[in-house]
């Protein structure tokens, strides 16, 4: 294989050295081509495909974005091509996609969302198309409605009358639909949800209003876009929507209260008994007009008094007007030369000497005016709360000597001590400031000392000493025991080396004087001349007596050490 690869690398190299410039050339263009398409093909293929959202561009940015922004919501990955179509990714996502964004009004405006026919044939008359159309349209109604979330099956049934001449004599499109929800789902009793659907219904066939659409629940065979018949049911969930908001407020001012005690008092002494709010779910337009006084100097904060100049008004213009005349009286009678034309009652007064005066003082004071508009909704209009802290138990308890008291169940004897009274106030004024006082509104605060049951605690703590100490009792009588048999096993040692060590000094005495009996009959036959034959046993005594004589002799400190040795064994 190797010969073959080097024969077939030669040969390419001796034609490549044979080729002209152009041919060389040629070759590599070759090669710069395939690699190209190659390239082109790759990069195509990779290309994600895509499905239509909406067969029509959208060309408006507004809705454009309002759909996007749509999709992103629930991370559905879209595509805007450069002329204005949204794609996605599959059919299914488009038509689930579409169907939604219709029911939830986002479809885009003058969009035709149903382009069913597209195919023109020489065959076709208004009957056909008429008829193609309300089957298209039913089919594609169904799929939309069964992409929707909780709709397992939908059926569609769609009234699409002749035109009329006048258009008083027109009868109205009609739309019946039966919806099947899947299991566990409630899109078929949520008032919102049922809305959607309507609009969809409504979006999809041209012509139809909400009057002639009729929505049924198939499992039930009831109609459920009759909104009409709901008030009282919209009355109900509305009631429980607001419970849910009050009790939440509840659990919210009940964990802040029990933080801001438990932290002190501990876990296990502090229980928020009632925790109620009474809140008016009511909207209202409050609009009030308020007067106050001018302040000419602001508070001092670091003064511990009030030292602000506060007026009820300030004058902004004065006007005083006097008046005096002394004379022959009012003379009306215009200018000098005109003849006059007084009543006879001024007539009768002319040339009438007389005094008038007249005072007069006109003031313009500045007020402070505010006027207020809000809408108030919800409120609370009152809070009660009821706190208990329960006290501390002290325990153990003892005597004169220094003992546990006992109860007569053989646990602890305890002692309650409660709260006292300044520490309840301390705490009253606490649970206030957390949930926000406000006595002009009705708030109650309630604190009590009352003692909790803790017979389940105190039970298990007296079992568990009770338990302890019968295993001291066990321990103590076991190391007694041991003590005991140790004491014993001493003793009986004691004993029984003192037995052996009588026994073998018997032994020894008994040894010592039958050896000295052998001696002295030994020696009085030796001076008396007989042969005295010795048995072999006493032969090895004797060579064995002689040999420790002997080493004795020569190794005394050895022999000494041996001899401490066998002692202190024996001791």
């Amino acid at each position: 294989m190797n010969e073959w690869f080097k024969n077939f690398s030669q040969t390419i190299k001796e034609k490549w050295g044979k080729w002209t410039i152009v041919q060389k050339g040629i070759l590599i263009g070759i090669f710069a081509v395939i690699i190209a398409a190659v390239v082109i093909l790759a990069t195509f293929s990779s290309r994600p495909t895509t499905v239509r959202l909406f067969n029509k561009a959208i060309t408006d940015e507004t809705e454009r974005d309002r759909i996007l922004t749509r999709l992103d919501q629930d991370n559905i990955k879209a595509y805007v091509s450069s002329d204005g179509y949204i794609s996605v990714e599959t059919e299914n996502i488009a038509k689930k996609w579409r169907s939604k964004l219709i029911a939830e009004g986002y479809e885009p405006s003058g969009i035709d969302a149903y382009q069913l026919f597209d195919v023109s044939r020489w065959t076709r008359n208004d009957f056909d198309d008429k008829v193609n159309w309300q089957r298209a349209t039913t089919v594609a109604l169904e799929e939309h409605l069964k992409q929707l979330d909780g709709i397992q099956q939908a059926k569609v049934m769609l009234s699409l009358p002749d035109d009329a001449l006048f258009a008083s004599d027109q009868k109205p499109v009609t739309a019946s639909v039966v919806l099947y929800a899947r299991g566990g789902s409630d899109v078929l009793q949520s008032k919102k949800s049922v809305q959607g659907i309507e609009h969809l219904i409504m979006r999809s066939v041209e012509g139809l209003t909400r009057d002639n659409i009729t929505i049924v629940d198939g499992s039930t065979n009831q109609e459920i876009n009759d909104f009409e018949g709901m008030e009282e049911t919209d009355r109900i969930n509305n009631i429980q929507k607001e419970q849910k908001v009050i009790q939440k407020l509840e659990a919210e001012y009940s964990s802040a209260v029990l933080a801001a005690l438990q932290s002190t008092y501990g876990v296990d002494r502090v229980r928020v008994a009632t925790m109620k709010i009474k809140m008016d779910m009511s909207k209202r337009s409050v609009s009030k007009e308020e007067y106050s006084g001018i302040t000419i100097k602001e508070d001092n904060p670091n003064t511990s008094y009030d030292d602000s100049e506060v007026v009820h008004s300030l004058v902004i213009s004065e006007e005083t007007v006097n008046k005096a005349y002394t004379g022959t009286g009012y003379n009306p009678e215009g200018p000098a030369g005109v003849e006059g034309q007084n009543p006879p009652v001024y007539s009768d007064m002319s040339n009438v000497i007389g005094k008038s005066t007249e005072d007069g003082a006109k003031k313009n004071y500045a007020l402070n005016k505010k006027n207020t508009e809000e809408d108030e909704s919800p409120s609370i209009d009152s809070m009660s709360v009821s706190v208990n802290v329960d006290g501390t138990w002290k325990y153990p308890l003892y005597d004169e000597k220094g003992n546990v008291r006992l109860s007569s169940s053989g646990g602890y004897e305890r002692e309650y001590i409660p709260v006292p009274e300044d520490d309840l106030k301390q705490v009253v004024r606490l649970v206030q400031g957390a949930i926000g006082y406000d006595k002009q509104r009705g708030d109650i605060v309630e604190v009590t000392s009352l003692q909790v049951d803790r017979t389940e605690q105190f039970r298990k703590e007296d079992e568990a000493f009770i338990k302890s100490q019968q295993t001291k009792k066990m321990f103590f009588f076991i190391l007694l025991g041991i003590a005991v048999v140790l004491v014993t096993f001493i003793v009986f040692r004691i004993i029984s080396r003192e037995i052996e060590r009588r026994r073998r000094l018997r032994e020894e005495e008994l040894l010592r004087r039958q050896q000295e009996e052998r001696e002295r009959a030994l020696w009085d036959a030796k001076n008396e001349g007989m042969e005295v034959s010795m048995t072999v046993e006493e032969r090895k005594r004797q060579e064995l007596a002689e040999n420790a004589i002997a080493l004795a002799k020569e190794h005394p400190e050895d022999v000494a050490m041996l001899i401490r040795t066998w002692l202190r064994e024996e001791a």
